[in-house]
């Protein structure tokens, strides 16, 4: 009778876990099917930036069992490149993936979302995003215009471009026509260079002719992809001006709140996913395009320090002014800058100096 009575507990224990893995499929099965549009600001050639995208996508179609479908969409098929917080603000479209600080022309406080000047690394984004209350301050601000901003990715610290001529001293950048995004430009206007925000596609035709006399975009994997070497040879480092910039994937504010539980979770879940993998595919693919690079011709330069000193000083004007003026910047640069202060000695105590001491013995 015991055996008899222990039988039949562990056989109903075992239909029950049973019907709860059944149940998992019926519980996706018993959701709608949402089909979304989601612009990407990428050009469908940059496997990295564009290839997150799809990554995204399928990850989610893949945890809905198909029910939730994102398709794809390069520049120019829905709106162009530099119009995806428009279109999703707007309703155009559900969802999109960009690079915020293209949008510091509508708010300042937009380039928190991908990279500030002599701002954080990969990891400190990282670090203030989900355990330094990076992600409320900045989704208080993003949700006052209409959108909701999911971590989706990163380049790592970004080259400083590419440039036809040397950079020396300060005054080699006086009327120099420099493609660079967000903030960097307000910064070196200051230092008499003239900015350019173009999209991708048109970088190496408006180098080529000489409409712009230096480039940046991302670093050598993607660089080596637009060619930028064939028209210009002196490759600048480092980027100060994208320590680690952040790419988000952007969502409606009503298409967001329209979302079942389970998909908002796939969407996030998802997200979290590119976000490793497109740091991990840049690791990956940037030291081998960068010996192609320099096997080529092209000369690796440092920018000189004094010249590095002057945009340092410059950014931080412009950061006072701005924070007197618009109270939201100032609020999320407070909480960016003043979590980075901590972060930067941290790093020097331990990972900067593993990462010289290896650079010296390796060389």
């Amino acid at each position: 009778m015991q055996q008899r009575r222990s039988f039949l507990k562990n056989a109903a224990g075992g239909a029950a876990a049973g019907g709860a893995i059944l149940g998992a499929p019926a519980i996706v099965q018993a959701q709608p099917t949402v089909r979304w549009r989601l612009p990407s600001s990428f050009a469908k050639s940059l496997d990295t930036l564009f290839g997150v995208s799809d990554f995204i996508t399928k990850r989610v179609a893949a945890l809905t069992d198909g029910k939730f479908q994102i398709s794809t969409h390069a520049p120019g098929e829905i709106v162009p490149a530099l119009q995806v917080l428009d279109a999703v603000q707007n309703g155009t479209v559900e969802i999109g993936h960009t690079a915020l600080y293209y949008y510091f022309g509508k708010d300042p406080t937009w380039a928190f979302g991908t990279a500030v000047p002599f701002g954080m690394n990969y990891r400190q984004y990282n670090a203030w995003w989900h355990h330094g209350n990076g992600d409320k301050v900045f989704n208080e601000f993003a949700n006052k215009n209409g959108v909701v901003a999911i971590l989706s990715g990163n380049t790592g610290t970004q080259m400083g471009g590419f440039f036809r001529k040397e950079i020396n001293s300060i005054d080699d950048l006086k009327g120099l026509k420099f493609r660079v995004g967000g903030f960097a430009g307000s910064v070196l206007s200051r230092l008499g260079v003239v900015p350019q925000q173009i999209a991708a596609g048109d970088i190496y035709p408006a180098l080529e002719k000489g409409t712009i006399d230096a480039a940046e975009w991302v670093g050598p994997y993607d660089d080596e992809k637009l060619g930028l070497s064939k028209v210009a040879k002196f490759y600048y480092t480092p980027g100060w001006w994208e320590g680690g910039p952040a790419l988000h994937t952007i969502v409606n504010n009503k298409s967001w709140e329209s979302l079942p539980p389970l998909y908002k979770e796939a969407l996030r879940s998802a997200c979290a996913e590119g976000n490793v993998d497109l740091m991990a595919k840049y690791d990956a693919l940037n030291p081998a395009a960068l010996r192609r690079l320099l096997a080529g011709g092209t000369q690796l330069r440092a920018f000189p320090k004094p010249v590095l000193d002057a945009s340092y000083a410059a950014a931080q004007e412009i950061y006072k002014e701005t924070n007197e003026k618009n109270a939201e910047f100032k609020k999320v640069h407070d909480s960016y800058f003043g979590f980075l202060r901590d972060q930067i000695a941290w790093f020097g105590v331990a990972e900067g100096r593993f990462d010289d001491y290896m650079a010296s013995v390796r060389r």
